[in-house]
């Protein structure tokens, strides 16, 4: 028993030591989460119900060895240095089969099954800066995917909680409006909880998708082409996907100011509006 012990404690003490020397790589935007008062209001973020836990970047497992404590789980990671320490960290939960480690770019992953579990779940996760935003829109088309609880720069949470009228407002708030039932900042993260520590203020993001809802892509593009120049009135934007004629009968019918900038208008009024555009593309 006492050798039994001895050499699950020199096991430990490598793995520790492993990790103490792993350092976070820029290529994958890896800043690890370390507080654990960030941790803990994490874990009281998340929904009261039966779903199903997806984790993107576990990184060195801080929030994962949390997560899984509560619910069964998927973490996707990318970074092959940090899989071997993962996978030895959550050995037992592994074989339980309580947490299943997909070595992958989730974006691939996506991109091959259309969603990140076969049933509904709730993401939960630390994203990398670089590829946050293109998470959660993908996160919007995934059918399965409920709730939304991740960790991201500040101003990219303050743009896809943005309502009209805000400076912030642009297609993320408008999207995010019109998919969700609830959509907030809960908190904010200092760099001084990450190791290394970022230069910038992180948010945890909280998104309830309304599940009978689903993402036009159509859409999207067509608010790209309304905020591709925010400061200039609306209709010199809509130029560029309807001809002004066009433009002029679908502002008196909706009853639009033809000086209304992009961020003056409501998310209703884009859905209106892009639905008279394909209208007017099938006639």
């Amino acid at each position: 028993l006492n050798i039994i012990l001895s050499n699950c404690k020199l096991k430990a003490d490598i793995l520790l030591a492993i990790m103490e020397k792993v350092k976070a790589k820029k290529q994958y935007g890896q800043n690890f989460l370390k507080d654990t008062t960030i941790l803990d209001k994490i874990i009281q973020s998340m929904p009261n119900n039966n779903n199903y836990v997806v984790e993107i970047g576990p990184g060195l497992g801080d929030l994962t060895k949390n997560l899984v404590k509560y619910k069964d789980m998927t973490a996707y990671e990318v970074d092959t240095d940090l899989i071997g320490i993962l996978e030895s960290k959550f050995n037992i939960e592994i074989k339980e089969g309580r947490l299943k480690l997909i070595h992958t770019d989730v974006l691939e992953a996506w991109d091959k099954q259309k969603t990140l579990h076969d049933g509904k779940y709730d993401l939960i996760a630390n994203l990398p800066y670089y590829i946050a935003t293109n998470i959660i829109l993908r996160a919007f088309e995934d059918k399965n995917c409920e709730h939304i609880i991740v960790m991201v720069q500040k101003e990219v949470a303050e743009k896809f909680t943005a309502k009209v009228n805000d400076k912030d407002y642009s297609s993320l708030g408008i999207i995010t409006e019109l998919i969700s039932v609830d959509s907030r900042i809960l908190f904010d993260v200092p760099p001084e909880s990450f190791d290394p520590p970022p230069k910038i203020i992180s948010s945890i993001l909280y998104i309830k998708k309304d599940m009978d809802k689903c993402l036009d892509k159509d859409f999207n593009k067509f608010l790209k082409a309304c905020f591709v120049q925010p400061r200039k009135k609306l209709s010199k934007n809509l130029t560029s996907v309807i001809d002004k004629n066009t433009i002029s009968k679908i502002y008196e019918e909706l009853n639009i100011n033809d000086n209304v900038r992009p961020h003056e208008v409501s998310s209703s009024l884009y859905s209106q509006m892009h639905t008279r555009v394909i209208n007017g593309r099938n006639k």
